[in-house]
């Protein structure tokens, strides 16, 4: 089969998934052929594909023989510590829901925004704005102030330097602002968004804390922002906080 024949059957993403496809736990590295034998690409298309791979660190070469690269694993691990958080903390955002009649989410952070890895929707509450796999604006979201609270300083200034764009008209652009909310999250206050996100939308936000103290992520719960009321569901939101990090303890102690 020629090269631009196989080329034009397969996206390059696909291309690339069926050569870091092709290694598995037995290989101690894999020359060029091999890995176009395995992958049923042709080898001109492995070789070209694997340049940019290394380049990458999704690959590595040692000589003529090629492994998977650091990067791959450094992937993995950011996907198993959100996966390990969102199964400890589904049963305490099914109790949050309830004890609430609130929709409630669960994000980590990630750069300058919050990605969204599990919601729990309540029957008695709007269809959630914000579903799984959203990014969110760091700035703009309860669950982001409650986690860039309790970033390091560095982190914190490259948010506030990256210019804080308006979601809507409520929105904090002020960087001054929004410091100064930071620094009341520090003192133990809740996370709070007022149609900062929509302009439909309040929100409390909490950060969750890992075994060791570091920030696992945040948790929040939010409704109409026309009855949203923070001070009634403030309890149930610490407390869900509180459970959250005892089961994450308890998950570490289990797999220690």
């Amino acid at each position: 089969m020629r090269a631009s024949a196989a080329d034009d059957g397969l996206g390059v993403l696909d291309r690339m998934t069926r050569i870091l496809e092709a290694f598995d736990q037995e290989d101690s590295g894999l020359r060029i052929s091999e890995l176009a034998t395995r992958a049923g690409l042709p080898k001109s298309t492995v070789s070209r594909l694997v340049s940019t791979l290394v380049r990458q660190r999704y690959l590595e070469r040692d000589g003529r023989l090629i492994h998977l690269g650091l990067r791959l694993f450094e992937l993995g691990q950011l996907a198993e510590q959100p996966r390990e958080l969102r199964m400890a903390a589904l049963p305490v955002m099914a109790d949050l829901r309830n004890r609430t009649g609130e929709n409630v989410h669960l994000a980590i952070r990630d750069g300058g925004e919050m990605v969204c890895i599990a919601v729990m929707r309540s029957p008695s509450a709007a269809a959630p704005i914000v579903r799984t796999g959203a990014r969110l604006p760091v700035h703009a979201t309860a669950l982001g102030k409650a986690a860039l609270a309790h970033a390091v300083p560095a982190e914190v200034t490259d948010v506030l330097g990256s210019g804080l764009e308006a979601c809507t008209p409520q929105t904090i652009t002020d960087p001054a602002e929004l410091q100064r909310q930071l620094a009341e999250i520090r003192r133990g206050s809740l996370a709070a968004e007022v149609r900062e996100f929509a302009a439909s939308l309040s929100c409390t936000a909490i950060a969750v804390f890992a075994p060791g103290g570091g920030l696992a992520g945040a948790l929040s719960v939010s409704g109409c922002a026309d009855r949203f009321d923070p001070d009634r569901v403030a309890p149930a939101v610490r407390a869900a906080a509180t459970a959250l990090a005892r089961r994450l303890a308890s998950a570490g102690a289990a797999s220690a």
